[in-house]
């Protein structure tokens, strides 16, 4: 639903612009003031959607908990919206497991998998889905024809679905599950939607496909506008899916200059880090493929590689040991910038969990999303339209690596370094987008389809610009991505001044 302003999109924009405006309001009292508004958020007596003022408040309390960092409560915890929120004022709050959650009382217990027969069904005399069904669970009824399906029998096979003439056969299946490719989600014992989070890697597909907005995850708002607030030099890495993220007029000198106003130090763009990452991804499959590796898989894609780590640990070793771009732009802010911290704001809810890792929390410091930046923005009132515009751009990147935030580029953006140092090597590519997709590409590795292929996995459709924070139609965003792409000096990511940064950042 990227692009699409419904009600869910109005909520998350108004809980992310209210917790910015509590950090900016240093005399508000947050605890009490985080009490009072599911009163301001939700007023009236009269439910909008749900028919029960009460739930929508509530619900509306446990999302502004998550964004504050805290941790999601049942409806039988008995504690004020409050409770802790000491916590998410300290100066090293992180994000902690899980990241992803269900508020149970906002879900609407959607069927997990079955097969309907809709007003549509004409009680047609050919009835081809009472023929097709290899479990005679689909009957006539008597007062009108129309067909019955019998769901005790009916094994979701889906041939009823294909040869009703009027398509009034359908095969609903809970949205959120739907889009988990991981399988990870299933039905509590009150028939609400549940994570196995054994299964999970936090992509967040489940969270922008879930219509009834019941679920959130964590957001660190509050504790980067604090850093800013307490004296700390913090910059921000931007993903190079943030082109046309904050409307088509926000150029990358005016995001630079508005985000230079809310106190960043300074903004740099983690396409830099996308070509250095290509760089080293490119000499380590010069090394290792087919010669001590099979095949090599990207790396930048933290839902893409916990899933291969999860399904495949046998194969944990063909994922590249390259950094991503994240955590090699922040390297090299640190390089450049003593005592920084740096806030990596991206379309990935899985990037909030990889910065947790113990080998990159040193790193990053803090994770945001587009849509918890647009936030940001609206509670400063800040006009980034109206922004003079920042002459220096934000930095010198190729088109390649500008190109990672679309499904192909990664494995583009490491072929063309490697051909620009061997044009007559071979490199064979394959790439998945979508988990569901990713999960078969390595199945079909393991059995040895791909031996001696670089592989490239993005779990979400579409690459980044797809990802779980973003605010604008998938497609709109890809074509963004490849215009700005194409103004980059450079072609390939070998070819920027950073690169000759890499062996101080790798060591």
């Amino acid at each position: 639903m990227r692009g699409v302003e419904t009600r869910i999109q109005e909520i998350r924009h108004r809980i992310f612009r209210e917790v910015a405006r509590m950090a900016y309001h240093t005399e508000w009292q947050v605890d009490k003031r985080i009490e009072e508004l599911p009163y301001e958020i939700v007023p009236g007596e009269v439910g909008n959607f749900r028919n029960d003022i009460f739930l929508e408040r509530a619900i509306v309390g446990e999302r502004l908990r998550l964004a504050m960092g805290l941790p999601y409560r049942s409806a039988a915890d008995h504690s004020p919206i409050s409770d802790g929120i000491e916590a998410a004022d300290k100066p090293e709050t992180y994000y902690t497991p899980p990241l992803i959650n269900i508020i149970k009382f906002a879900c609407h217990g959607c069927k997990e998998n079955q097969v309907v027969v809709t007003e549509g069904c004409q009680g047609c005399l050919a009835h081809p889905c009472v023929e097709v069904c290899p479990k005679d669970a689909v009957s006539l009824a008597r007062y009108n024809g129309r067909s019955v399906i019998d769901q005790e029998k009916c094994i979701k096979c889906g041939r009823c679905v294909e040869v009703c003439s009027y398509n009034a056969i359908i095969h609903q299946k809970r949205p959120c599950a739907a889009a988990c490719g991981m399988d990870a989600i299933r039905t509590n014992q009150n028939g609400k939607a549940d994570i196995d989070y054994d299964k999970c890697v936090s992509c967040g597909m489940c969270l922008v496909n879930c219509p009834f907005g019941a679920i959130a995850d964590k957001s660190q708002i509050f504790q980067v506008i604090r850093a800013i607030q307490s004296g700390e030099r913090v910059y921000a890495a931007v993903a190079p899916a943030f082109v046309g993220q904050f409307g088509p007029k926000v150029t990358p000198g005016r995001l630079r200059a508005a985000m230079k106003q809310l106190g960043f130090a300074d903004v740099f763009e983690v396409a830099i880090g996308a070509d250095l990452c290509a760089a080293q991804e490119a000499d380590d499959f010069l090394e290792e493929v087919p010669e001590k590796l099979p095949f090599m898989a990207t790396s930048c894609c933290p839902a893409w590689s916990t899933m291969a780590k999860k399904l495949y640990p046998d194969y944990a070793n063909c994922i590249s040991m390259a950094l991503t771009p994240m955590t090699l732009t922040a390297r090299l802010i640190k390089h450049q910038h003593k005592n920084a911290k740096v806030v990596f704001i991206g379309p990935c809810a899985a990037k909030k969990l990889e910065a947790m890792r113990t080998d990159v929390r040193s790193e990053v410091d803090f994770v945001l999303t587009f849509e918890e930046m647009a936030g940001i923005f609206d509670a400063k009132h800040v006009e980034l339209t109206m922004v003079p515009e920042d002459p220096n751009g934000v930095n010198d990147a190729s088109t390649d690596g500008r190109n990672f935030a679309v499904s192909g580029g990664v494995a583009q953006a490491v072929v063309n370094v490697i051909k620009e140092k061997y044009p007559d090597r071979e490199v064979k590519v394959a790439n998945a987008e979508g988990l569901r997709e990713c999960r078969h590409l390595l199945a079909a590795a393991k059995a040895g389809k791909y031996n001696g292929y670089l592989l490239e996995g993005m779990a979400c459709p579409g690459g980044c610009v797809a990802g779980a924070g973003t605010m604008q139609p998938i497609r709109k965003s890809a074509a963004a991505v490849g215009m700005y792409a194409k103004q980059a000096e450079h072609k390939t990511a070998s070819g920027t001044e950073y690169v000759k940064e890499l062996d101080k950042l790798v060591d």
